[in-house]
């Protein structure tokens, strides 16, 4: 799942990326930009709001596409909709021809009941595994969303002067089952060939600053379902059968040791965890039968396939050392996102001048997931962490992604579309920014 990292990428600089060269016009051109970002932004933060009072789980997103596709075709765009699921595509066709970028949101929520007591809250609720939830943007999408709406506003009110295309993608269901893929196959990245796609994810961090590393990321997720069969008895003569409940609570103490004594984690992180142990339907009845379901996240093939022989020779040895047996299922699910290191060095300059110097850091490896990844499968792509936490608040105690709690500053969003744009417009023009120390005001 790294075979990406020893890959080069080059700039092509061709003759459309002459019309921006050394002088003042690069300057004027960033000017433009950065007065348009401004001028968008109640937009963006109204688009914001509304979506964030209005959420919808994965490959349910009928409202939100809607109001993505009919501002995409009022910029004028090329716009296809239903691609995948319900993600739309909006392209924008510069005034001369050159190389093709994309820029990536996705649109879902997630089934949490929100707590926070903003005015826009979200009360929506709605039948989720057949049980009735309430829907939130807990992970921060609304923002994603409305921040790559602003930044095609942007965008198109300077086609004149781009140099080539850029490709709008509005993805389902990244919570689940995947959006990516189903777009892939739909034609996301083809007609027009996309040469390189950015993407980015809000985060607890001082709002405004964005945070980026080259190669391995995001950790590649994985499901462990674990089946545990027994013996059904009396609960009150255990003896007379096999108790999956206890080897069950065995096999998870047991997996604590796979990551902590049987990996080496100074050369990568890794998780296992049991997040659901269910098994039994009277208290004097020991079942037959106990399901262990939970998530192991790896940064690389050799980790994980290493990972996935331990936990299963672990499950399966405690088992049989108390006359149990077990199935264990390990399947593969989004792979490492990682960022292509070239494109990642080259885009630098312009992330330092969008937001400035000192609001750049280098983000941490997540060892959540991303199916942003499936795009950086087939082209060179870069993804990046924007903080929205309020700046007069320490933002490692901020409630986290997916929490009821979670909440994105608003000051955040300029810095959103300033860098999405300024990733889009010096990809094209081939342009490499000075560096601004501070940017004052966000």
């Amino acid at each position: 799942m790294l075979r990406r990292s020893s890959r080069t990428f080059t700039l092509v600089v061709g003759l459309a990326t002459v019309a921006v060269t050394a002088g003042a016009q690069p300057s004027r051109l960033y000017a433009e930009l950065d007065r348009r970002v401004t001028e968008v932004n109640p937009k963006v933060v109204a688009w914001r709001r509304d979506i964030h009072e209005h959420p919808e789980l994965g490959m349910q997103e009928t409202r939100t596409a809607a109001l993505v596709a009919a501002h995409l075709r009022g910029l004028g765009m090329e716009v296809r909709t239903g691609v995948g699921g319900t993600g739309v595509i909006g392209v924008l066709r510069g005034g001369r021809p050159g190389k093709v970028v994309a820029l990536r949101a996705d649109m879902d929520a997630l089934p949490v009941t929100e707590m926070t007591d903003l005015p826009f809250k979200s009360r929506v609720r709605t039948q989720w595994n057949g049980m009735d939830v309430g829907v939130m943007h807990a992970c921060g999408h609304d923002n994603h969303v409305s921040i790559l709406m602003g930044t095609a506003e942007v965008l198109a009110g300077m086609k004149a002067q781009l140099p080539g295309t850029v490709v709008f993608i509005f993805q389902p269901a990244e919570e689940g089952p995947g959006g990516a893929e189903p777009m892939i196959r739909a034609g996301a990245l083809e007609n027009p060939k996309v040469d390189a796609i950015f993407g980015l994810h809000v985060w607890p961090g001082a709002a405004g600053n964005v945070f980026i590393r080259p190669g391995a990321t995001m950790a590649a997720g994985n499901e462990l379902q674990i089946k545990v069969r027994g013996k059904q008895t009396h609960g009150a003569a255990p003896w007379g059968g096999v108790d999956p409940i206890v080897v069950g609570a065995q096999i998870v103490l047991g997996l604590q040791t796979v990551v902590s004594r049987q990996v080496n984690i100074t050369e990568l992180p890794a998780i296992v965890t049991v997040a659901q142990f269910n098994g039994g339907i009277r208290s004097n009845i020991i079942p037959d039968t106990v399901m262990l379901v939970g998530t192991i996240r790896t940064f690389g093939a050799a980790q994980q396939k290493l990972i996935f022989e331990r936990v299963r020779r672990t499950a399966e040895g405690i088992a049989a050392s108390a006359g149990a047996t077990v199935e264990v299922t390990l399947t593969t699910g989004y792979p490492v996102t990682e960022n292509n290191a070239a494109l990642t060095e080259q885009m630098m300059p312009s992330i330092r001048r969008a937001v400035g110097a000192d609001r750049v850091g280098v983000a941490p490896m997540v060892t959540g997931s991303e199916d942003f990844s499936y795009f950086q499968e087939k082209v060179p792509g870069v993804f990046l962490f924007l903080g929205v936490t309020p700046r007069d608040q320490d933002y490692t105690k901020a409630a986290q992604n997916h929490s009821p709690y979670f909440f994105a500053d608003e000051s955040a969003l300029p810095a959103g579309v300033r860098t999405l744009s300024s990733l889009a417009l010096d990809f094209l023009t081939g342009t490499t920014p000075p560096a601004t120390a501070t940017r004052a005001g966000m």
